[in-house]
């Protein structure tokens, strides 16, 4: 009797378990196709590849809009206040305040629009993919450092040469996850 019933219990925990899973996939799955249609009217709009903003927004944010950082950077993106400002600027946005980031549709545009500068900033390199999501993370001036010798248009040395872990595990998973985007969210795919 005592088998019996120990045995109901693993099958009804291993039901309860996989149930469980199978809902925690459902939902990650849902969350991460959530900001696709900002993520796709930013990328038209500014010419950015949808995979490698969707890429961003995973690392940055988990494709949570409220999303904060301990640098005030805020959103789907992580906007820091300068970069989204610069983006305003450059768009004639009047009225316009660091809050507005938590909006997706805006944060979005604001964080392509960022990411095709730093794009083009490196765009004389084999891949300059490598070289904005460093810049992305860590700046420009680290960038800088980093980029000397064959690094400043070879993109395997570049990112040999990144110093800091993080900011090399940052582009390491960014370029992970955007291979993994490419297929499904491709640049015909806008």
């Amino acid at each position: 009797m005592k088998r019996r019933r120990l045995r109901l219990l693993l099958v009804l925990l291993l039901v309860f378990l996989s149930g469980g899973l199978a809902v925690y996939w459902w939902w990650q799955g849902r969350l991460e196709r959530s900001q696709d249609g900002p993520i796709r009217a930013a990328a038209r709009r500014y010419d950015v590849e949808p995979a490698l903003i969707k890429a961003v927004v995973w690392r940055e944010s988990r494709f949570h809009p409220r999303a904060q950082g301990r640098a005030q950077e805020i959103g789907l993106m992580q906007l820091q206040e300068i970069a989204a400002q610069e983006w305003a600027d450059a768009e004639h946005l009047e009225g316009f305040e660091h809050e507005h980031c938590f909006d997706p549709a805006t944060n979005t545009l604001a964080g392509a629009w960022y990411l095709r500068k730093l794009l083009r900033r490196y765009a004389r390199t084999d891949n300059p993919i490598p070289y904005a999501l460093a810049d992305y993370n860590a700046g420009r001036g680290n960038v800088l450092k980093w980029n000397g010798g064959s690094a400043a248009t070879n993109s395997a040395a570049f990112r040999a040469q990144i110093s800091f872990p993080g900011t090399r595990d940052y582009v390491e998973s960014v370029m992970r996850r955007y291979a993994h985007y490419r297929p499904i969210f491709g640049p015909d795919r806008h």
